[in-house]
């Protein structure tokens, strides 16, 4: 096995964590906070939005299974890389979307692939996730882990999560872990 770390901030990290989870080779998902100055964040200073970090998702995948630039992919297609500190309703620096990279090959491949991505226009505005070096990362309160599957029938999970879920389950069908087919 060939693991590795990828850490990205697509928004809500419930609804990135809820669709990694799903994905052949990821190992685990850990929902967190990182990109800030302030250490051991709780998520109340982070939803007031001035510590500076990000609602992240931190996962550990096998990369003989699945390469970080299919991830890139899912990343880029399961939320908007096109609103500045913002997804959806979410408001905030909090939910700006950001690659934090580990090593410079993921740095270049995250940069390749926002160009392939403006280049093909597959999106009408201009991406602007931000490509920074990782830093220290605060795994999130207990009760945001695995967020989704523990809590499917509340009304964000029903309403936000799944349709996200959905539509990438049907566009991602031959990424998803057997055991969900």
């Amino acid at each position: 096995m060939n693991l590795q770390r990828a850490t990205f901030g697509g928004g809500c990290f419930w609804c990135t964590e809820a669709i990694f989870q799903t994905i052949q080779g990821v190992k685990s998902v850990t929902s967190g906070y990182t990109g800030g100055h302030v250490d051991s964040p709780t998520y109340m200073q982070i939803c007031n939005g001035d510590t500076g970090h990000a609602e992240v998702i931190e996962l550990e995948f096998d990369a003989d299974t699945i390469s970080f630039n299919e991830l890139l992919l899912i990343f880029f297609k399961t939320h908007d890389p096109t609103t500045l500190n913002r997804q959806g309703n979410d408001v905030g620096s909090q939910y700006r979307s950001a690659i934090f990279y580990h090593t410079d090959e993921q740095k270049q491949q995250a940069e390749a692939m926002i160009e392939q991505l403006t280049k093909q226009q597959v999106f009408d505005k201009r991406i602007v996730t931000q490509v920074v070096p990782a830093v220290t990362f605060f795994k999130a309160e207990d009760y945001h882990q695995n967020y989704f599957v523990d809590n499917a029938t509340k009304p964000y999970c029903a309403f936000v999560i799944q349709p996200k879920l959905n539509k990438f389950t049907k566009e991602f069908t031959e990424k998803l872990k057997p055991e969900l087919l």
